[in-house]
């Protein structure tokens, strides 16, 4: 790892902080053309029965959706910083991995709090996570080492940015909105920035057996996330008939939708220290569509 960079990321920490409660608009009211979610991301956008969504109700999927996916962005950092506060313990604290880590819980625990203020903006009430997700992510925070954890935390980072970058560029997202997503992704590349400085080390020391454990490592923490986004309530929420129904057609149709969108930075993350191999590509293939 390079100490120079870290203690430089750092000292941008410290002297430039991003404050929510300044840096977004929380007074401005949407519009009536502002929308929520790209199109783009929206879960049935690109099917035929998108077509027969009235305005509004393709709003309020945006809208629903939009909160579900913050949501899982806040619990997932919550769980995140729950092992950084574990990690810390382990570190001497003139280490410069223990002084940044301060500086990322800091940005953590402010990007949650964000969370919970843009979802309250939106008037929006989360789809909580079912028994499986709550015992995967406790699960593995307790009992997974340091490293399965750093590459597992990159990956939804990775995601998140891509996300953010769709919102960011979308001329019609309403203001609050493209702001959270501003601050989020500045602070989120210093720890993107970080954490692969430090996966490089645990990378470089790795073998076939490792990397191939890292690689599906990553696999499923995308895949834990993406199952997190498309919920049958949605439909049922923004008045679909048969939500049933059109909640497996849309799960099909955003596991491709997440493929073309949102994995090419991971692929290449996956792809720098080597992370497919015949033990590995077949399941990137089958679980998330991957290209590889």
């Amino acid at each position: 790892m390079d100490t120079s960079e870290v203690e430089r990321l750092i000292k941008i920490s410290r002297e430039h902080p991003l404050l929510p409660e300044t840096y977004i608009p929380w007074q401005l009211e949407p519009m009536p053309d502002d929308i929520f979610l790209p199109e783009l991301l929206t879960s049935l956008q690109g099917l035929e029965i998108y077509d027969t969504l009235t305005p509004t109700q393709k709003l309020e999927l945006g809208r629903h959706e939009l909160v579900q996916v913050i949501a899982s962005y806040a619990w997932g950092e919550g769980l995140f910083c729950v092992f950084m506060t574990r990690h810390l313990l382990t570190l001497s604290a003139d280490n410069v991995e223990h002084q940044f880590l301060l500086r990322e819980l800091i940005e953590e625990f402010r990007h949650q709090e964000m969370f919970a203020q843009a979802i309250a903006k939106l008037g929006g009430k989360p789809i909580q996570q079912n028994r499986m997700h709550k015992f995967l992510g406790e699960f593995s925070n307790k009992y997974l080492p340091a490293d399965y954890l750093f590459m597992g935390s990159v990956a939804v980072e990775l995601v998140t940015d891509v996300y953010g970058n769709h919102a960011r560029k979308s001329p019609s997202v309403y203001p609050v909105i493209k702001k959270m997503f501003d601050l989020h992704n500045i602070e989120e590349a210093r720890h993107i920035l970080f954490t692969k400085s430090l996966l490089k080390t645990y990378a470089a020391k790795a073998g076939y057996i490792k990397r191939t454990m890292y690689s599906y490592i990553i696999l499923f923490n995308i895949l834990f996330v993406r199952t997190m986004y498309v919920k049958r309530e949605i439909y049922e929420r923004i008045g679909m008939k048969d939500p049933d129904a059109v909640y497996k057609i849309a799960v099909t149709n955003f596991k491709q939708k997440f493929a073309d969108t949102c994995l090419e930075d991971i692929i290449d993350f996956v792809g720098e220290w080597k992370g497919f191999n015949t033990t590995t590509r077949w399941a990137w293939r089958l679980l998330l569509n991957a290209k590889v």
